[in-house]
């Protein structure tokens, strides 16, 4: 449907100017050659686009980091080598690298939490992928309560955190070697579970594999679960079910 039926279907009533500004917004993208940046993403979504930062080349990671910043005041990166903090850094002095989760990002300032999302790990060798996924959901406006190394190896120690698991609006579980935090954690709480599988583990764990699939296998309800390692999108998703209990979008 091309511009000129939206305007008139606008006008004769038959269109609602959301509908009407949902459809002009779908089109919307700044054509790099290189890349296409969907700049309107946060209009359709309620999130800004994120920059993935590894295999990109340098021009051209400095080329989308300055267009996102010059639209949207901040940009989020993932996945950013010491190298490519180096080189954005000499363009923005003021970006923050952090090597444990490997995050890039330059921050508004003063920006307001709501709601609460508990993020917890089974080891402290899970804490790089539960980083990505709390300061993903802090940069997009979540208040996150991290509760680490509470493995089942040692379940009192989830337990004793357990009050503060079961008020979060939702609880991110990152485990590697067999997967099970998240199981355990879906039959304790009233919230939804999103089950993070680690590469952490020995052999037979084959690179997170193994805590993949008892996490898809779990007898416990309310779980989903996401990619092997992909803390951004436990915190996008996080995020998205903060802000539904919390009752904006």
């Amino acid at each position: 449907m091309d511009t000129s039926e939206i305007l008139r279907q606008v006008k004769e009533g038959t269109m609602s100017l959301k509908e009407a500004e949902n459809l002009l917004n779908m089109g919307n993208y700044e054509d790099m050659g290189y890349a296409k940046l969907d700049t309107s993403r946060k209009e359709r979504t309620g999130f800004a686009e994120v920059v993935f930062c590894s295999g990109k080349a340098d021009q051209h990671l400095l080329a989308i980091f300055d267009r996102i910043y010059e639209k949207e005041g901040e940009v989020f990166g993932t996945r950013a080598s010491k190298e490519q903090y180096k080189l954005v850094a000499d363009r923005f002095p003021q970006v923050v690298y952090d090597p444990i989760s490997r995050i890039l990002k330059i921050e508004k300032e003063g920006k307001l939490r709501t709601g609460k999302v508990a993020v917890c790990t089974a080891g402290t060798a899970d804490i790089p992928v539960a980083e990505e996924a709390a300061q993903t959901a802090e940069f997009f406006g979540t208040d996150v309560e991290r509760i680490y190394d509470v493995g089942v190896s040692g379940i009192h120690r989830l337990l004793s955190r357990l009050d503060v698991i079961q008020s979060a609006n939702c609880v991110v579980a990152v485990a590697g070697m067999e997967g099970a935090l998240a199981s355990v954690i879906g039959g304790l709480v009233s919230r939804p579970v999103i089950a993070v599988p680690t590469s952490v583990g020995y052999g037979a764990n084959l690179h997170g594999l193994s805590a993949l699939l008892t996490m898809i296998n779990s007898c416990a309800n309310g779980i989903a679960v996401v990619n092997i390692d992909n803390g951004y999108g436990a915190g996008y998703l996080a995020t998205q079910m903060n802000r539904m209990a919390e009752g904006g979008r």
